[in-house]
């Protein structure tokens, strides 16, 4: 049976048990004081106790039937008034019930929009809305990725392909020259794909969690950079003390990795400087990197995030990575429940904030 019908029934059914209540009260607390025989009370001409009192054989003579008819019309009044009911309670389902039919099929677009005031399908169908557009944004960012994805891959294998065309159609190409250019293209399809695994791990969410120092990953990240830095001549000031965190190593470490990396090579062409500091507050821990660099608009900084988006105006070519350094951050930042601020410094340059908690969110919690 439908809700519908299953919510019917109970009306009606309670509807016919409050009639029977009713009708047992009054035979309990009316009838039974009536007398089963006849019972004639002598008094004065006019008087009203004189007479002869009805019999209880009498009065359920004529009362059964009448009971017995109203009981009818309660049931038929109970069914028809519950199946009314019952649609008009379950009308904002019904509506909740297409949406998610129209999602099924792939329409993400569609929204409820449950009007009246706020009750449990009001909450339900609001919900529910946030979701179709968080899933609708993230259905688009999935697809957006994947283009841009398939378009950097495929960059290098149509150069490899090139390469291999000219060496094989030109007896006169030096084969060094070809296997030079085919190892630095194939480095960077390889860097693509591996910073493409990450990404994927760090949306899933599959990673152990564990104690960790963020200090600790300044300093490394910062040693493992300082040469890269020196050729770019760029010096790094970092600082902080004990940053305790709680996350996972590698995925956190290649966060720290990222942001250095990123000031160090979107800096000036001289004399640039990279600060890199780690505090802690109240119920959070705060990595924040600033560099120098050239003037930038919050419109642009709010595009950084973006998978692919390496604002080839402030690059070096030679160090431009694969376009996924600061999506990473990014995604590992919000896989840890953490937060991330990109803010344009008004000397130039950038200021990134990753701020994350101190403790494990319960949700997370196995």
């Amino acid at each position: 049976m439908s809700v519908r019908v299953k919510l019917t029934l109970s009306y009606a059914g309670f509807l016919m048990l409050a009639s029977v209540l009713l009708l047992a009260a009054v035979w309990v607390f009316l009838l039974r004081y009536v007398p089963d025989q006849a019972l004639i009370v002598p008094g004065s001409a006019g008087s009203l106790t004189s007479g002869v009192f009805p019999i209880r054989s009498n009065l359920l003579r004529v009362f059964a039937p009448r009971a017995a008819a109203v009981l009818a019309f309660l049931l038929v009044f109970g069914l028809v008034g519950g199946w009314i009911l019952a649609g008009r309670m379950l009308a904002p389902l019904t509506r909740i019930t297409g949406a998610t039919r129209l999602a099924t099929n792939g329409s993400l677009a569609h929204r409820i929009r449950l009007p009246g005031r706020k009750d449990e399908f009001r909450e339900l169908a609001d919900a529910f809305d946030a979701m179709l557009v968080r899933l609708e944004a993230h259905v688009a960012e999935q697809q957006r990725f994947a283009a841009n994805a398939s378009h950097e891959l495929r960059t290098p294998l149509a150069i490899s392909k090139a390469l291999l065309d000219v060496a094989r159609t030109d007896p006169k190409y030096e084969a060094t020259e070809v296997i030079d250019r085919l190892h630095a293209v194939n480095t960077r399809a390889i860097n693509l794909t591996e910073a493409l695994l990450l990404l994927s791990r760090a949306n899933q969410r599959s990673f152990p969690r564990e104690p960790v120092d963020l200090s600790l990953f300044v300093e490394e990240a910062t040693e493992t950079l300082l040469p890269l830095a020196e050729r770019q001549g760029v010096t790094i000031e970092a600082s902080g003390d004990i940053t305790p965190a709680v996350g996972s190593q590698a995925l956190l470490l290649q966060l720290t990795t990222n942001l250095v990396h990123n000031a160090i090579i979107h800096n000036l062409p001289e004399q640039g400087t990279v600060w890199v500091n780690s505090c802690v507050r109240p119920k959070t821990v705060v990595l924040t990197v600033e560099n120098t660099g050239e003037q930038l608009t919050p419109e642009l900084v709010s595009t950084f995030t973006e998978p692919f988006q390496r604002g080839t105006e402030r690059v070096h070519a030679d160090h431009t990575g694969v376009g996924l350094g600061l999506a990473i951050v990014k995604t590992i930042t919000h896989a840890h429940d953490g937060k991330l601020t990109l803010t344009p410094r008004s000397a130039g340059g950038i200021r990134i904030t990753v701020e994350l908690p101190t403790t494990v969110p319960h949700a997370d919690r196995q």
